[in-house]
């Protein structure tokens, strides 16, 4: 077998490899499962060494006069997604730029230079610059819905630290909406609920996987040749 050949074939060899792993990676996979916005259960409750005989025991979290709503580690809290975000930006630059330049001849004695009647020495250039640049950029987006969460941890002041997650299965992929952030707890409504918009430092993520997200993903040829990696 010739050099050519051997050539030939190592690099068909190494083309199936790629296109092979091209296809594993392109199959139907479920993200990862995130700590972050897996639920959190709640603290056994301690025993009371001894009943005081009362209708009410201190063990009970939830008092006689209380509302039902989140309050501690485990709990849960629905919090109403009304995002909606709108932005647009535009620029426009002009600039100009005219420049003459021009050098009369030399003359010596009273005479000017010249050679067969023409100066010798006489030039001129003159030169003009123009650009124009405009842009434009708009972006808007809008989750509506509702997700229930749990309660993660009580912070010192009282806030609370919320997550979770809400997977939906539609026809040959999942959807799922994660949710993270801290809560105020008179922000919280008698209905155990709260506005996405009163989170604060609310992390939203909507994403899916299947036969419609793959579809919508670019193959690792088309990523390549729009990646930085590529000078051109």
């Amino acid at each position: 077998m010739t050099r050519l050949g051997t050539v030939l074939r190592l690099a068909l060899a190494v083309t199936a490899a790629l296109l092979l792993s091209a296809c594993a990676a392109t199959q139907t996979t479920k993200p990862d499962d995130n700590p972050e916005y897996q639920p959190v259960m709640p603290a056994q409750p301690v025993p009371q060494s001894q009943n005081n005989g009362g209708i009410y025991q201190a063990a009970h979290s939830q008092g006689l006069f209380e509302d039902y709503k989140a309050r501690n580690v485990g709990d849960i809290l629905t919090v109403i997604l009304a995002e909606s975000t709108n932005a647009q930006k535009s620029a426009s630059t002009s600039t100009g730029k005219d420049s003459n330049l021009e050098l009369g001849n030399l003359s010596a004695f009273g005479r000017d230079a010249t050679f067969n009647g023409r100066p010798l020495f006489g030039a001129s250039n003159s030169s003009s610059r123009d650009f124009d640049g405009s842009g434009d950029s708009s972006q808007s987006n809008q989750l509506d819905g509702e997700i229930t969460v749990t309660v993660a941890e009580v912070l010192a002041n009282g806030n609370l630290v919320v997550q979770g997650e809400k997977w939906l299965g539609i026809n040959q992929g999942e959807e799922y909406v994660r949710f993270r952030g801290i809560v105020r707890p008179v922000d919280v409504t008698t209905n155990n609920t709260v506005l996405s918009t009163q989170v604060a430092n609310a992390r939203v993520y909507y994403g899916g996987s299947g036969v419609l997200a793959d579809s919508n993903t670019p193959g690792w040829i088309t990523r390549f040749f729009n990646s930085p990696i590529w000078p051109f």
